[in-house]
């Protein structure tokens, strides 16, 4: 059966990667916000609100939670470049949906949010060195993590995300 939480697989990281692989996936990261908008197209409010799986988030905070995750990864990407070695803090996700705008609010603000947000993401990744891919930072709960990781991290979770509402589309035919 398949499992609802991970509709293209759990995240399973490479120990390195080669430059095209990194642009690969610089170019899903780019793409995110565009398959987001196609995602939600003409959703009603009744379907934002319908949870991705049972027990999930519903489509709403799914929408919203993709600029929470990318901003603090756009600063962690930034702080990994003007700081050695950073300790980074952690965030509660699920409390971060549980609040009103994630919970309630108008989904444009969210979509308008990643688009800004990813092109300027693009732009820093995109001027990237090899040398910088290879940087690295202190994540509170995984330990020391380089720029390749986290490359690959949010790139795989861009479409981890779109995923849960393409399915869910699919599986409701809507």
């Amino acid at each position: 059966m398949e499992d609802l939480r991970y509709p293209i697989g759990p995240f399973r990281p490479r120990p390195s990667l080669s430059e095209a692989e990194r642009k690969t996936m610089i170019r899903q990261i780019a793409e995110t916000p565009t398959l987001l908008c196609k995602a939600v197209a003409d959703l009603d409010d009744a379907k934002l609100d319908t949870p991705y799986r049972p027990g999930g988030w519903t489509v709403r905070q799914v929408v919203h939670h993709l600029p929470d995750s990318h901003m603090n990864s756009y600063v962690r990407f930034k702080l990994v470049l003007t700081e050695q070695e950073p300790a980074i803090k952690g965030y509660e996700e699920n409390l971060w949906a549980e609040l009103p705008e994630a919970k309630k609010g108008p989904i444009d603000m969210s979509l308008d949010l990643l688009e800004a947000l990813h092109r300027r993401w693009v732009m820093v990744l995109e001027n990237l060195s090899p040398a910088d891919f290879a940087k690295t930072l202190i994540h509170p709960e995984s330990g020391i993590m380089n720029l390749d990781r986290l490359l690959q991290l949010y790139a795989w979770h861009g479409r981890h995300h779109v995923a849960h509402i393409t399915q869910l589309r699919k599986r409701n035919g809507w």
